[in-house]
């Protein structure tokens, strides 16, 4: 499977798809990025004169890169390749703002995948390879 079949079969479009490439993926990782365009709706209102993205899409830029392209990358060498990854739970640390335009990556490493659950030590960084967020996502097959 390639990085672009991986990032083909997300259950997500935009403006909801925040993967635009995966660096890197085995059984024991991912790393891929992200970049926000200044154009996204929620700059709009968070917050008035001083745009700054939101700690819930940047967790959401995690779950999608670090958990759910590790999941089906993961999944293809399973019998059940329909099945896909809920988000089950998180516990992140917000380091540092990300501002519009700014490009991210995101590391992702597996701590376990058994009995339909994956989780997931997770890190994101700016173009500085500042730390800008970290910390544990996990996920059930569906």
């Amino acid at each position: 499977m390639t990085k672009g079949d991986i990032i083909s079969k997300l259950p997500y479009s935009k403006p909801f798809l925040f993967v635009d490439e995966l660096l890197h993926v085995d059984e024991n990782g991912v790393e891929g990025t992200y970049t926000f365009d200044e154009n996204l709706d929620f700059y709009k209102g968070h917050f008035k004169e001083n745009p700054i993205t939101p700690g819930v899409i940047l967790t959401e830029v995690m779950a999608q890169i670090g958990l759910v392209c590790l999941g089906i990358f993961l999944l293809n060498n399973e019998l059940n390749k329909n099945a896909s990854i809920a988000l089950t739970s998180t516990d992140i640390n917000f380091l540092k703002p990300v501002f519009p335009n700014e490009k991210v990556t995101v590391f992702s490493e597996k701590m376990y995948f058994r009995f339909g659950k994956l989780k997931c030590k997770v890190m994101m960084i700016n173009e500085n390879g500042e730390e800008v967020c970290s910390g544990i996502i996990a996920g059930v097959l569906i």
